[in-house]
């Protein structure tokens, strides 16, 4: 996709599909950074980079420069897994670079781009419900949810990709400063232990999350819940028995959601019965 990028490279890794920390904890005695590690593909793929590169002490690092293919958002947050058997008490790594250019970050087809909008819409509304959040991540985020609304407004199939690009690197912002809160644990354990693929966990969980931080009074949430409803029908992800799901292991799933301490940044926080009937609403 970037074929400059490889021609200049001291070396090109291959990301795996799997989990970063394992991916990570692999790679790290193959990859030799140097000054630079360049990511260019996806969420998995840049959290693979800025995992290598939090594996070595501070003064140790590359620099990591994040070249995205979804709207994932990877590249602004410092948010990440660690490499297994790095230090785990080590700062997470931000990328120092970032080049999004829509013709690479708004280039998936249909099906997965809806999934990575929904998961960038997700970054938009919950930042500002986040104990975290303030003024300025808080009008990025709902400059954000516009975007996206307004890139799919058409109702057609085909959005704006140069603002779906916009939307998820301000949305990215958001997300960083205010921290992760209920949606995002609820979809990420769906990612890890389900088997889910990161957007569409997203995009099955939104329209039902929306409605936990309305209650929370988080501002305008209640307003994307038609949006997010019509991302999960473009991604194909619309129930979680769709996504072959296994319904006996929702309460394995809320069991493990609910122990993330991410919870506590959405007060009041929720409990495990809750965390269990919104995985029931998206069953």
């Amino acid at each position: 996709m970037a074929p400059a990028l490889a021609e200049r490279a001291g070396a090109v890794h291959e990301v795996p599909r799997g989990r970063v920390d394992e991916i990570a904890g692999a790679l790290l005695g193959e990859v030799d950074a140097g000054e630079l590690l360049v990511a260019l593909g996806g969420g998995r793929v840049v959290d693979t980079a800025k995992a290598l590169a939090a594996a070595r002490a501070p003064g140790e690092r590359p620099l990591v420069a994040a070249v995205p293919t979804t709207l994932s958002a990877a590249e602004m947050t410092a948010v990440h897994r660690r490499a297994e058997g790095a230090d785990t008490s080590l700062p997470g790594v931000r990328p120092a670079r970032v080049i999004n250019d829509p013709a690479l970050s708004a280039s998936q087809p249909l099906a997965e781009l809806a999934a990575s909008a929904a998961n960038a819409l997700a970054h938009a509304a919950e930042g500002p419900a986040t104990v975290r959040a303030s003024p300025v991540p808080a009008l990025a985020g709902r400059e954000a949810a516009r975007l996206i609304g307004a890139a799919y407004a058409s109702g057609g199939q085909a959005p704006d990709r140069d603002a779906l690009a916009l939307a998820a690197l301000l949305s990215g912002y958001t997300i960083d400063s205010a921290g992760y809160g209920l949606h995002h644990v609820l979809s990420q354990t769906l990612a890890r232990f389900a088997g889910v693929g990161h957007g569409q966990s997203n995009a099955v969980m939104l329209p039902h999350t929306l409605g936990a931080l309305e209650r929370r009074g988080a501002p305008g949430t209640g307003a994307l819940v038609a949006l997010a409803t019509d991302l999960a029908q473009r991604a194909a992800a619309v129930s979680l028995r769709e996504l072959d799901v296994d319904e006996a292991a929702l309460d394995r799933y809320a069991d493990a959601a609910a122990e993330r301490a991410e919870l506590d940044a959405i007060p009041p926080r929720p409990d495990r019965d809750e965390l269990r009937a919104l995985y029931a609403a998206a069953y």
